[in-house]
């Protein structure tokens, strides 16, 4: 595939896994490069990497998987944690392994940088590089604000006054009228609310993640970007626990850029996964 010059088809599957079925998306073919697993934020679903993975497959074979429970993708039982969410990825990776595939490099967006980060840990043979979104680490007061923004209640009711509020709170969260249109936003609210009465576990799973303790674990080279959105600040904290360079602020960014500028996004992650070690 290297060498493409237009922008490749994304396709979708299922992939079997132990609590039933995994919905992916997946776009280019086998290279010399690594396989790139995109994991995505919470809500939300493998549509968020949908045009990027057309510019990322030129070079490489893609998949995004929907997180359980979202998208299209079977639930677990029960309220998950990251490492569970993690442990499904390592499931789709046995079986990419088990088709010839080598390691893979991971590209992770906010709750799917912990998921990210929490596989390199945890099946570090399975994993050679590691690019996330953003790489929170919260004081006590921010998470406690955090879990009454994503609250637990259900967003479905008679009057439709929850729903409206999440719709409201969006427009504003996703910048309509500043970097994206009502079009954009209405596409990406829509793939949020896949979770239904589930759309507060992947979040809640984040809150509860140690992500110090992860990255002292991490044996895998991680380089953060930085984006101009709600975890900016808090992302920032990780340069203390990390090499130096391994954060990398992107303020032209923000939520709704790897639809905007997925040629620019694509270039970006891929220069990162590709560089020499140094």
């Amino acid at each position: 595939m290297t060498g493409v010059t237009g922008p490749v088809t994304v396709r979708r599957d299922y992939v079997d896994v132990a609590h039933g079925q995994v919905h992916l998306r997946q776009a280019g073919a086998e290279t010399s490069s690594p396989t790139l697993l995109c994991l995505h934020m919470s809500p939300a679903s493998s549509l968020v990497y949908e045009n990027v993975m057309a510019e990322l497959g030129r070079s490489r074979r893609v998949i995004a998987p929907d997180t359980p429970g979202f998208g299209a993708s079977d639930s677990l039982a029960e309220p998950p944690e990251i490492a569970d969410y993690a442990e499904v990825m390592a499931e789709l990776l046995d079986a990419e392994r088990a088709r010839g595939g080598g390691p893979v490099d991971l590209l992770g967006y906010h709750t799917g940088s912990l998921i990210a980060l929490e596989l390199a840990v945890r099946r570090p043979d399975l994993v050679r590089r590691v690019v996330t979104i953003s790489m929170p680490v919260f004081t006590a007061a921010e998470l406690a604000h955090f879990r009454a923004v994503y609250s637990t209640d259900p967003i479905f009711t008679e009057d439709g006054q929850t729903l409206l509020a999440k719709w409201r709170w969006f427009v504003e969260f996703f910048g309509v009228g500043r970097v994206n249109t009502v079009e954009d936003a209405g596409r990406i609210f829509l793939a949020r609310l896949s979770g239904g009465p589930r759309h507060w576990w992947g979040h809640h799973a984040a809150f509860r993640y140690d992500v110090p303790a992860a990255l002292t674990r991490l044996a895998r080279p991680l380089t953060v970007l930085n984006l101009d959105d709600d975890l900016t600040v808090q992302t920032r904290r990780a340069v203390e626990l990390l090499p130096a360079g391994a954060v990398v602020e992107r303020p032209e960014w923000t939520h709704g850029f790897l639809d905007h500028d997925p040629a620019g996004a694509a270039r970006a992650v891929t220069d990162l996964l590709d560089r020499e070690d140094g």
